[in-house]
C-alpha cells in the first residue's frame, strides 16, 4: 500500500471537496464543537486529510469530516489540507482509524468501522486471510484471519481483542442500509442489540427488528424479536408495556386474594375505585 503527500497542494476551495461515500454522517454537536473552537482560538488546530483521484482530478476527503462541515458552516473559501496520492484502501483504512482513535463513537458506529477495517486489513494482508501467522496452545496450528486482525488492532487502539471480536461480529452482518436505520433510533442502540442482530439468520426478521428498534417500538433487540416471532404465530408473546405489567400484577394479586382480603382492600380502597369508574363511564357517555 503506497501512499505519498502531494507537498504542492497545502489549501483548497471548501467546495471542492467530495464528503460522499462516508461511513458515517457528522453530528451536530461535534461540528458545533469545532466551529466555537475556532471562534475563540481564531484558527483551525488541525489540517484536514484529502486525497486527489488521478483518473479524474477530483478531490475525497478522507479525515476531519467535523472540521470541513464547520468550515462550510462558518462560510470558509478555503480549507487547510494534507493532499495523499493514495489507493482506495489507503482512503477508507484513514476514515476508519481517524474516527476510531479521535471520536466518541457510539456502539454502533464502532461496530461498523471495526468490520470495514477487518475487510481492507485483509486485503492489506492476504497472508492472515491465508493463516499465515503461527497460533499457540490456545489457537491451535494456525490463527484464523479474524484473530490475526482482532490482536492488531487490539494493540493499535489499546483495547481487548474479546471486545473487537464482538464489535466486528455485531458489524459484519449489517448492511449500510441498516446502520442508517438504526442511527435513526431514540435510544441508542448497545452491543448486546447488535450482538442479538447478529444471531438473526432470517433476512426478513433482521429487517423487522432493526425497523422496531428504530421506530422505538422495542426496547431491545431481543423485544424486537419476540415481537416479531408473535407476529409470526409462532407462539411467542410480545414485550408487554408498563401499563399492561402493572395491570397483570394487579389481576393476579386480586385473583390470589381470598375474599376477606378483597373486602378488607375494598374498605380501604373502594372511594379511589367507584371515582375510577365514574371516570370511566362518563368519558364513554
Amino acid at each position: 500500500m503506497k501512499a505519498t503527500i502531494i507537498q504542492s497542494i497545502t489549501e483548497l476551495p471548501v467546495g471542492d471537496i467530495d464528503m460522499n461515500n462516508r461511513l458515517r454522517p457528522v453530528s451536530s454537536a461535534g461540528v458545533e464543537a469545532i466551529k466555537a473552537s475556532i471562534t475563540e482560538l481564531g484558527v483551525m488546530k488541525d489540517a484536514i486529510h484529502v486525497r486527489k483521484i488521478k483518473r479524474s482530478g477530483k478531490i475525497e476527503l478522507l479525515a476531519g469530516a467535523h472540521r470541513l462541515t464547520a468550515a462550510g458552516d462558518l462560510g470558509w473559501e478555503t480549507i487547510k489540507v494534507v493532499c495523499w496520492d493514495c489507493n482506495d484502501d489507503f482512503a477508507r483504512l484513514m476514515e476508519i482509524d481517524d474516527n476510531l482513535a479521535g471520536a466518541e463513537l457510539t456502539a454502533l458506529d464502532t461496530a461498523v468501522f471495526l468490520a470495514e477495517r477487518k475487510k481492507v486489513y485483509e486485503r492489506l494482508h492476504p497472508e492472515a486471510t491465508r493463516g499465515g501467522a503461527r497460533g499457540n496452545q490456545h489457537t491451535g496450528g494456525w490463527q484464523t484471519d479474524t484473530m490475526s486482525f482482532c490482536q492488531a488492532t487490539a494493540e493499535k487502539f489499546g483495547i481487548s481483542d474479546r471486545h473487537v471480536r464482538r464489535m466486528v461480529s455485531a458489524g459484519s452482518v449489517l448492511t449500510g442500509g441498516d446502520a442508517h436505520r438504526l442511527r435513526s433510533s431514540e435510544r441508542p442502540i448497545t452491543l448486546n442489540d447488535l450482538t442479538e442482530i447478529a444471531k438473526i439468520g432470517d433476512v426478513s426478521e433482521r429487517y423487522r427488528v432493526i425497523d422496531l428498534l428504530a421506530e422505538g417500538a422495542a426496547k431491545s433487540a431481543k423485544d424486537a424479536r419476540k415481537t416479531w416471532a408473535s407476529e409470526q404465530n409462532k407462539g411467542v408473546t410480545p414485550p408487554m408495556n408498563n401499563t399492561e405489567k402493572t395491570w397483570q400484577r394487579l389481576q393476579d394479586a386480586w385473583k390470589r386474594a381470598p375474599k376477606a382480603g378483597r373486602v378488607t382492600f375494598l374498605e380501604e380502597h373502594g372511594d379511589e375505585v367507584q371515582a375510577l369508574l365514574d371516570e370511566i363511564r362518563g368519558g364513554r357517555g
